[in-house]
C-alpha cells in the first residue's frame, strides 16, 4: 500500500500520495489541499493497479508525435506500399499539424469528433475516413502500451462515402475504346479478364499458360509517388484466371520473341503506365471514342474491372467465379460491391419460377384431365 504525507509551501499545507507503481518504481502525486482527497486519489490507484488498468502519469504525457514514429515504422511492414503512402500523407498533412504536439493522455472523444465534423467540410469521406484511421491506429497503441485506458477516436463515425455510378462497357463499346487505344490488346485484356491495373502490366511471360489460356496472377506493380513499386497481389493471394479464345493470338504475339521474365505487354522492360489522367494514352482514345460516338461514357481505367464483372455476369458467370476471377477476399465483399448487376437476375428468377410452377402443377393437372 502507499502512504500520504503533509507539506507546506508559501501557500500553506498540502499533501502527496507515495505509492509504488506495477514495476515496483516509485511513484508520487503532490498538490491535494484536503487529505480526503489524497487517499482518494491512492484507493483509485491501487484498484487500477489490481485490475491492471493502472497508468502512469508520465506515460499518458508523452506526445502524440513521439508515438506516430513507432506506429508508422511497424505500421510501413503491414501495409501494401500504396498504403502506406496514403497513411503517411495523412499523418504528414492533417493529423500531425493538429494532434502531434499533445499529450496522448489530453485527447477527448469529443474533440476528435469536432475534428473529423470540420475536416468532413472540405475533404472527401475517403480522406476523412483514413485520417480517422491513421489517429486511432496511433491510439490504439497507446492504449495496449497502458499510456491511456481507452482509445477515444475507436467508434467515431465518418460520413458514409456515396458511390458514384459506375461506368459498365459493352462489348461494342469495349471494342471501340480499344480501337482508339495505343494498346487495343491489352485494353481488351484487361476488359475481360477483370485484372486490376497494377497485375496486368505487372505480368510476365512465365505466367501465361498458353495451352490453357490461364495467367497467374503473382506481381502487382503500383505507382507510389510516381514510382513503380512491385508486391504481392493486394490481397496477398496468387490466383489463376482464365482469359477467354478470342484473345488468345494477343496474348501469343505479346509473349512471342521474348524471354521467360520479360514483362508480357508493352515493351518487356517498362510496366505500362495509363498515362497522365488529362493526357495521357488512355485518356485520349477515351475522348477519341466520345467523339465518335456521344454517347459512349467517361471512364478511367479502374473501371475496365467493373466492366469485365459486368460482361461476366451478363455471361452466366455466379459470385464465387466472380470473386476467384476478381480477387477479392470472400463472395460477400463481390456481392457488395456489384449487386446492382443482379437485379435484373429479378425478373429471370421470377419467370423461371413461375415456368417450374406451372410445369409441376398445371401441367400434371391438365395431362391428368386428358387421361
Amino acid at each position: 500500500m502507499g502512504s500520504i504525507h503533509a507539506y507546506e509551501n508559501k501557500s500553506g499545507k498540502w499533501y502527496r500520495v507515495l505509492y509504488k507503481k506495477p514495476n515496483n518504481a516509485q511513484g508520487q502525486k503532490r498538490g491535494f489541499k484536503l487529505k480526503r482527497d489524497a487517499q482518494a486519489y491512492l484507493d483509485a490507484v491501487e484498484v487500477s493497479k489490481r485490475h491492471g488498468q493502472y497508468i502512469a502519469p508520465s506515460d499518458g504525457r508523452t506526445t502524440l508525435e513521439t508515438l506516430a514514429t513507432d506506429w508508422l515504422t511497424a505500421h510501413k511492414h503491414n501495409v501494401k506500399p500504396s498504403t502506406f503512402h496514403s497513411d503517411e500523407s495523412a499523418w504528414r498533412v492533417h493529423v500531425q499539424p493538429m494532434w502531434g504536439a499533445r499529450a496522448v493522455s489530453s485527447l477527448r472523444r469529443t474533440e476528435i469528433k469536432a475534428w473529423v465534423a470540420k475536416l468532413s467540410e472540405t475533404r472527401s469521406p475517403t480522406t476523412v475516413s483514413r485520417c480517422l484511421g491513421v489517429l486511432s491506429g496511433i491510439l490504439h497503441d497507446a492504449a495496449e502500451d497502458k499510456r491511456i485506458s481507452t482509445n477515444p477516436a475507436q467508434g467515431v463515425k465518418v460520413a458514409r462515402k456515396t458511390s458514384a455510378p459506375r461506368a459498365y462497357l459493352t462489348h461494342s463499346q469495349v471494342e471501340e475504346l480499344a480501337a482508339e487505344s495505343k494498346y487495343p490488346d491489352f485494353l481488351r485484356f484487361l476488359a475481360y479478364t477483370g485484372l486490376r491495373w497494377g497485375e496486368a502490366t505487372g505480368l510476365r511471360v512465365r505466367h501465361i499458360d498458353q495451352s490453357g489460356r490461364r495467367a497467374q496472377i503473382e506481381e502487382n506493380a503500383v505507382s507510389v509517388n510516381g514510382q513503380i513499386v512491385v508486391g504481392t497481389p493486394k490481397s496477398h493471394e496468387k490466383r489463376s484466371v482464365v482469359y477467354p479464345a478470342f484473345l488468345g493470338p494477343a496474348v501469343e504475339a505479346a509473349c512471342r520473341g521474348k524471354k521467360r521474365d520479360a514483362l508480357l505487354w508493352g515493351d518487356g522492360v517498362k510496366y505500362l503506365r495509363p498515362g497522365n489522367a488529362i493526357s495521357g494514352w488512355f485518356s485520349a482514345a477515351r475522348k477519341r471514342a466520345q467523339v465518335q460516338h456521344s454517347e459512349f461514357p467517361t471512364l478511367t481505367p479502374h473501371d475496365l474491372r467493373h466492366t469485365a464483372a459486368s460482361l461476366a455476369i451478363s455471361a452466366g458467370a455466379n459470385i464465387k467465379v466472380l470473386q476467384r476471377m476478381l480477387g477479392h477476399a470472400s463472395a460477400a465483399m463481390t456481392l457488395d460491391r456489384y449487386a446492382d448487376l443482379f437485379e435484373d437476375d429479378l425478373d429471370t428468377v421470377a419467370g423461371a419460377l413461375d415456368a417450374a410452377r406451372h410445369d409441376q402443377l398445371i401441367g400434371k393437372k391438365l395431362a391428368k384431365e386428358k387421361l
